[in-house]
């Protein structure tokens, strides 16, 4: 049965208290079924971007919440592609800024081989210990963990101080153009959306928070030459094997370094339990990779034929930058590289092309995350630095603190894509548990 076709009343809680955070863990753990329902629901209506059609998937958010008793309302600078936020809890004073943000996006990773996989790649099945689906790790468990966590706080709002924001949004993965970016750069209500913190639960693995991620530099490269005949190298040595030449020397730019971060945190993201945490979240290398750029060449195309010489090839790059390296730097190290290949030229793809951000390591919301996962999973997270990006980088280039804590990446935007039961109820209590006491819930 379809958890919304149930003749059910909207849950209240009027009247009801929690007397401790025990209390509230308590009551969380005695309804997982229902969790894990609602995150199946999300995962059984598709909302791949492209095309970027979220409409049905933000109507399964709505119900849910409507389920529980909160109001909410849509913003939709691109009809087909509406962001759902919802707010609750008194004005925050000026004395103790107090405005929570739980953001999290609707759109996944489309389906290109859906017969090369196991099961319906939207069939939200729990079999092993996990449940199975495209976007359920980026980031539809993340975010039915932020939702269910909202409600949670709505039932006991009473108890708060400040305010609670919800932000489920789509166009992540195009950008945030019609998203994110829009609710804090345009919207009227621009300063709410903002809030003073943010919690997301973008893919990170539990033993980790994620307090910065690198930066996007995305390029296009077109080599032009005469062409001809296969046969007559001697007189065109072919656009795609200039190109290639090309990509070896882009790829030597993973030896530059960013300038200018502070020495503190240079020393903090070299210690051994620091770096085992990233390589054991996201693979032996990744530790390194949070403090260089990279190079990966997404797509090549060229030539017409076998036996004749490209007269072009075409390919993009996307490079990632670590804190303290600058796009102009790359893209100046990029025209010398290109001084002596004339046939050769570049633009970027400037929406898809963002600078590395950072919060504080130190800060009141990373500490309630650290405690509470311990208390819910025996294990204090350490901060790291995302490899990928994030909506949160639109906050904190506004200045506002923001952290990720959510499930492992594994499998994110591969084939069988799924995430652990554990990990995804693990990361409802511990979002709403620190939300809770952020907000000055009893502890």
């Amino acid at each position: 049965m379809d958890f919304y076709s149930r003749e059910t009343s909207p849950i209240m809680s009027e009247g009801i208290t929690v007397r401790s955070k025990q209390d509230l863990l308590r009551l969380i753990e005695s309804e997982q079924d229902a969790q894990l329902e609602f995150l199946q629901s999300l995962i059984r209506t598709p909302s791949p971007n492209p095309p970027g059609d979220t409409r049905a998937a933000i109507r399964i958010v709505q119900e849910y919440l409507r389920h529980h008793g909160v109001d909410s309302r849509i913003i939709a600078p691109l009809s087909e592609a509406p962001n759902l936020v919802s707010v609750i809890g008194q004005n925050s004073s000026p004395q103790t800024p107090r405005r929570l943000v739980l953001n999290g996006h609707i759109d996944c990773f489309p389906v290109a081989d859906a017969d090369r996989w196991r099961r319906d790649p939207y069939s939200g099945e729990i079999e092993d210990g996990f449940v199975h689906g495209r976007g359920v790790v980026d980031m539809k468990a993340g975010t039915a963990a932020s939702i269910i966590a909202f409600t949670y706080l709505h039932r006991f709002q009473s108890q708060l101080a400040g305010q609670c924001v919800l932000e489920v949004v789509s166009d992540e993965e195009t950008g945030g153009k019609y998203g994110t970016r829009y609710l804090l750069q345009e919207d009227e209500g621009k300063e709410t959306w903002r809030g003073d913190c943010v919690l997301n639960a973008e893919p990170g693995g539990l033993g980790s928070i994620r307090f910065a991620e690198k930066g996007t530099l995305r390029m296009t490269f077109v080599v032009q030459t005469q062409g001809g005949h296969g046969a007559y190298l001697h007189r065109d040595e072919g656009a795609i094997r200039i190109a290639t030449r090309l990509i070896d020397r882009l790829i030597g730019l993973e030896t530059l370094r960013g300038e200018g971060v502070d020495s503190d945190l240079e020393q903090y993201m070299a210690r051994e339990d620091v770096r085992a945490v990233a390589n054991s979240i996201m693979g032996e290398g990744a530790a390194d990779g949070m403090l260089k750029p990279t190079v990966n060449i997404g797509t090549i195309s060229g030539g017409a034929k076998v036996n004749m010489i490209p007269s072009s090839c075409t390919f993009e790059a996307d490079i990632r930058l670590p804190l303290g390296l600058s796009a102009e730097t790359v893209l100046s190290a990029i025209d010398d590289i290109l001084s002596d290949i004339p046939e050769a030229s570049y633009t970027v793809q400037a929406a898809a092309s963002n600078p590395a951000a950072s919060s504080p390591i130190e800060h009141e919301l990373v500490d309630l995350i650290q405690r509470n996962a311990e208390v819910v999973g025996g294990v204090a997270p350490l901060p790291i630095v995302s490899l990928g990006a994030t909506d949160c980088k639109h906050f904190r280039y506004q200045g506002v603190p923001a952290y990720t804590y959510g499930p492992s990446p594994e499998t994110m935007a591969e084939r069988d894509e799924r995430v652990s039961v554990r990990e995804f109820l693990q990361t409802v209590r511990v979002h709403t548990l620190a939300a809770w006491e952020y907000l000055g819930g009893p502890a």
